[in-house]
């Protein structure tokens, strides 16, 4: 039914103009769809997705991140720092979109120069290395210090910047991060000269510009850091010196950007501040060691991605957890579609958005726009009409759709033919030929003109056996009777019907034509 395809039609092109669009664009950070990089474990969840039994996909694999660090380190304490430099290596691995857990080792080198005279810094330990300089200065020191330090990290990193609403992955990864940190650290102080004999400074050279004071205590001390720092007296005899390694507990917190270069290489920079809350990390404690140093780590960092391409995506932090989502409502893949249902009021197959006769009764055959069918047209729909075929001349027609044909111009006038009347010629054959020659097709077409005009008449056609039957006669005349009919009825449009046949005694090499009524 042609109201059948329209309706299909409709439905199909809507659904067309819903995703044609976009039939291209396909997730590319992770297609939740791909259940090569589920791991088995998790393939259950995957399963049920796919079928429809969970709105969730499962977490994908995703890579291993490991990373090279390295950038300026520095102590902030009561001495002034001098640029140090730590350097080391990281694994990361995901939690999620927005959290992953990072293990890290720092190693780094710190120094430290003050320009000024202090008082003896608060000590608990039995031996004060600045003891001897300060009973040489008046009760005053100037401090220093060179710090080694190795540092084991576990930190924790948020990203803020991979769940966009309004771009897929992204080029840039700005994150957070807080974390424990153990920290070990050997302070050197250098309070004595290469002999071993105290510093003694110059009161009056330590006044006047910056630089000249700077000279000046450089070319006092020999930098060679020999004795341990004051500490709290908690040190194990780990590092450089005897007895001189302390351990401390510390919190890490920060903030960094890493810049994508490919989907395997990013690049980074960092600021790390780990907290161990201690006052001797620079040598030097206020009263009671109250004050607290820190480390301050700004640091480059050059990061990789590990695993296979083919198991495993990027690492989920690079990835929008909305894109797949967006994608699937522009071009949906895996959601299930209603069949589109669309109004058709009287129902009879075209929707009303296209139906010109929007109230056709039920049942009534109607064309592609929803109109009641007409077949004459005889403006009397098919459901009302009683006369399905009225011929246009036999319209108007009445309410019943039947009309009124007139006599036929051709009949008015009409008189009737007398059969008996026509004279008809006979039709000769050659030898034992039963083909008609060409000579006779003439005088056959004239009988047909004849039988044409008196539509009423039929035929006798007549074949002679010869005299009185021979053997074989019967047959050959037969034949040429059949052939004369063939020509009329083939070539001249004769219905075979007004041919009536016999064979009689006479001349077999004549076929007689006479009227039949």
């Amino acid at each position: 039914m042609a109201s059948k395809k329209y309706f299909l039609l409709a439905g199909a092109v809507s659904l067309l103009a819903a995703s044609s669009g976009f039939a291209q664009v396909q997730p590319t950070g992770y297609d939740a769809l791909d259940s090569s990089k589920v791991s088995s474990k998790k393939m259950v969840q995957q399963n049920n997705f796919m079928n429809h039994t969970s709105n969730f996909p499962a977490k994908p694999r995703d890579m291993w991140e490991l990373g090279f660090h390295g950038g300026l380190h520095l102590i902030s304490g009561t001495i002034p720092a001098q640029p140090g430099f730590g350097g080391g290596i990281s694994l990361r691995k995901s939690l999620g979109h927005t959290f992953s857990l990072r293990a890290e080792y720092t190693g780094s080198f710190d120094y430290g120069q003050d320009y000024k005279l202090r008082p003896v810094p608060y000590t608990v330990d039995p031996v004060n290395p600045w003891a001897a300089t300060a009973a040489r200065n008046g009760g005053q020191i100037i401090g220093n210090y060179k710090s080694a330090n190795h540092q084991l990290s576990l930190d924790v990193l948020m990203s803020l910047s991979n769940i966009m609403f309004y771009k897929a992955e992204p080029k840039a990864n700005w994150y957070l991060l807080a974390g424990y940190s153990i920290v070990m650290a050997d302070v050197d102080v250098d309070a004595l000269d290469g002999n071993g004999n105290p510093y003694v400074y110059d009161p009056a050279r330590l006044t006047g510009k910056r630089s000249d004071i700077k000279d000046y205590i450089k070319s006092v001390q020999d930098k060679k850091y020999e004795q341990n720092a004051p500490a709290q007296g908690n040190r194990i005899a780990i590092g450089r010196k005897d007895d001189n390694q302390l351990i401390r507990h510390a919190l890490d917190l920060g903030t960094g950007v890493a810049f994508k270069v490919s989907k395997r290489f990013n690049i980074g920079i960092e600021e790390k501040i780990t907290m161990p809350f201690d006052a001797y990390l620079d040598g030097y404690a206020g009263p009671g060691g109250s004050s607290k140093d820190f480390y301050s780590y700004t640091s480059v960092r050059l990061n990789f991605n590990l695993g296979n391409p083919n198991k495993r995506v990027q690492p989920l932090w690079w990835i929008n957890p909305l894109e797949y989502a967006y994608s699937e409502l522009s071009n949906p893949r895996h959601m299930k579609l209603p069949t589109p249902v669309l109004p058709d009021a009287d129902g009879d197959g075209v929707t009303d958005q296209f139906d010109r006769e929007p109230n056709t009764p039920a049942g009534a055959p109607v064309d592609s726009h929803g109109v009641a069918k007409d077949t004459d047209g005889d403006g009397v729909p098919d459901y009302k009409d009683k006369q399905l075929i009225t011929p246009t001349y036999c319209q108007p027609v009445d309410a019943d759709g039947v009309g009124k044909c007139p006599d036929p111009e051709c009949c008015k006038n009409r008189v009737e033919t007398n059969c008996a009347s026509l004279v008809l010629p006979s039709v000769s054959f050659k030898g034992s030929s039963t083909k008609v020659a060409s000579d006779n097709e003439a005088i056959l077409a004239s009988v047909a003109a004849t039988l044409k005009s008196n539509p009423s008449c039929n035929v006798l056609v007549t074949g002679h056996a010869g005299a009185k039957g021979k053997k074989g006669g019967v047959d050959l005349s037969s034949r040429r009777v059949d052939a004369v009919i063939d020509y009329l009825a083939d070539k001249q449009g004769i219905d075979r019907g007004r041919f009536i046949k016999q064979n009689t005694p006479g001349e077999s090499n004549t076929v007689d034509l006479a009227p039949a009524n």
